[in-house]
């Protein structure tokens, strides 16, 4: 993707926050229709789930998106190879690429960008984008990045060839870090990747010889820059933090303003459509990308419709975050809500016993998938030491998922130079999610852990 292109169609999307709530829901319905259509003719699994519902093509054109049935994860894995409308993707072939090729932004048979969702409650899904797709969702990503500047503070930013650091996970085929570096590369700036398993100390010396001025990544792992800002271990002259991949918070929005002293703008995605959205105050609530997907609200569940995405259509695709539609701002055709992500875990601090500390991050493991293993979740139980809870489909598994687990937990240890950390695993019988998230979280408190088991 050059840079000139890039600014071009950046530019031309950025127009779109100038039409009017008519004019987007115009927009919008246009796009649904075609991509109804697309489906129709491409994709076996649409057209027989439509012709079941009692849909027929005429009807493409006038009935509402809530009478077309719903999808989810279980269905989409399920009908993968005859929902997808190419014809060289098959997801068994996927799954070998996926475990044999190591991640990086190639592109598989060099034209789709392959993007897999947590495996923590079974194998991933893998979640399509060929080239048009792709280059769509990045241009709604750098948008919502530069949202409230105009063109020529855009350019003037851009001429300057911002440094921009990324914090988060990077070692897998995670959405985010594609995303970013090709987002990077689309708009010619220097780009440094900081693994969240990468030692603290190495944070440190990489951050001051890279002396970067814009902040990508997970807030909970920018927070831990911020403390070193604010203790003086690390001096940073940062123009914009763009938070990504779980929630934030009003009281960390707070402290990385203070600590950065710079705009913070929160950006809202999933593997299914990395853009869905922008906030950049806790007052006005996040931004749905309405010119980009469909969301629906219905008793509670949220749905979700790509409209730019063909090659694998999401129509009516649950999504297990929660959202409320408030009222509109005024003067913007975009919906207005309130999310609920399903990600809020806590770090896992460490400590050696001689004043040094390191803290391991929840997505660090979150690409357990072992046979046998249901689900697993972590709890702290001291400065030094950590147990993993683990649910396994039966009780003559637990042996062999036991030894795999302490096995790869042993090398992400040793990769973080925390070996003095000890850990466990313990079976239990269920490992339920969060009522108020419909997620699970990944990591436990100890705290809440004794609550739960007094119960």
């Amino acid at each position: 993707m050059g840079v000139l292109k890039t600014l071009v169609d950046l530019f031309g999307l950025m127009k779109n926050s100038r039409l009017s709530e008519t004019q987007m829901k115009e927009l919008q319905d246009k796009k649904l229709r075609a991509l109804l259509h697309f489906a129709w003719d491409h994709s076996a699994f649409y057209r027989r789930t439509f012709e079941k519902s009692g849909i027929t093509e005429n009807q493409l054109d006038t009935l509402p998106l809530s009478a077309f049935p719903a999808m989810d994860k279980t269905i989409l894995m399920k009908h993968f190879d005859e929902l997808i409308t190419v014809s060289d993707l098959h997801q068994a072939e996927l799954r070998k690429f996926d475990a044999q090729t190591q991640a990086d932004r190639k592109p598989y048979l060099e034209k789709y960008h392959v993007v897999h969702s947590s495996g923590s409650t079974g194998k991933p899904g893998y979640f399509i984008y060929d080239e048009t797709a792709w280059h769509a969702m990045l241009l709604g990503i750098i948008r919502g990045a530069l949202w409230d500047m105009i063109i020529p503070q855009i350019l003037r930013l851009l001429v300057g060839r911002p440094r921009i650091i990324y914090i988060a996970a990077t070692d897998g085929r995670y959405g985010g870090a594609m995303a970013v570096g090709d987002g990077i590369d689309g708009v010619g700036a220097k780009q440094m990747y900081l693994d969240i398993k990468t030692p603290l100390k190495d944070w440190i010396d990489n951050v001051r010889k890279f002396r970067p001025n814009i902040i990508i990544g997970y807030p909970s792992a920018i927070k831990i820059l911020a403390e070193l800002v604010e203790a003086g271990n690390v001096q940073a002259q940062i123009k914009r933090v763009i938070s990504c991949g779980e929630p934030l918070s009003s009281g960390l929005r707070s402290f990385l303003e203070k600590n950065f002293h710079c705009p913070v703008i929160n950006i809202y995605g999933a593997s299914e459509s990395l853009a869905l959205g922008v906030e950049t105050g806790m007052e006005d609530g996040m931004l749905l990308f309405d010119d980009l997907n469909v969301v629906e609200v219905e008793n509670g569940v949220m749905y979700l419709t790509s409209l730019y995405n063909f090659a694998q259509p999401l129509i009516r695709y649950r999504i297990s975050d929660h959202l409320t539609i408030k009222s509109p701002i005024k003067g913007s055709p975009f919906t207005r809500a309130e999310i609920l992500l399903g990600r809020n875990e806590d770090l896992l601090w460490f400590e050696d016993g001689k004043g040094h500390r390191d803290f391991l991050h929840p997505l660090a493991v979150e690409g357990f998938c072992i046979e046998g293993l249901r689900d697993y979740q972590f709890r702290q139980t001291a400065p030094d030491a950590f147990e993993m809870l683990a649910e396994a489909d039966c009780e003559a598994h637990r042996a062999g998922i036991a030894s795999e687990m302490l096995r790869q937990m042993s090398g992400i240890l040793r990769e973080k130079h925390l070996d003095y950390v000890q850990f466990s695993v313990r079976f239990v019988a269920a490992i339920l999610p969060n009522p108020q998230t419909g997620k699970k979280p990944l990591i436990v408190s100890s705290e809440k852990m004794e609550m739960e088991e007094a119960v």
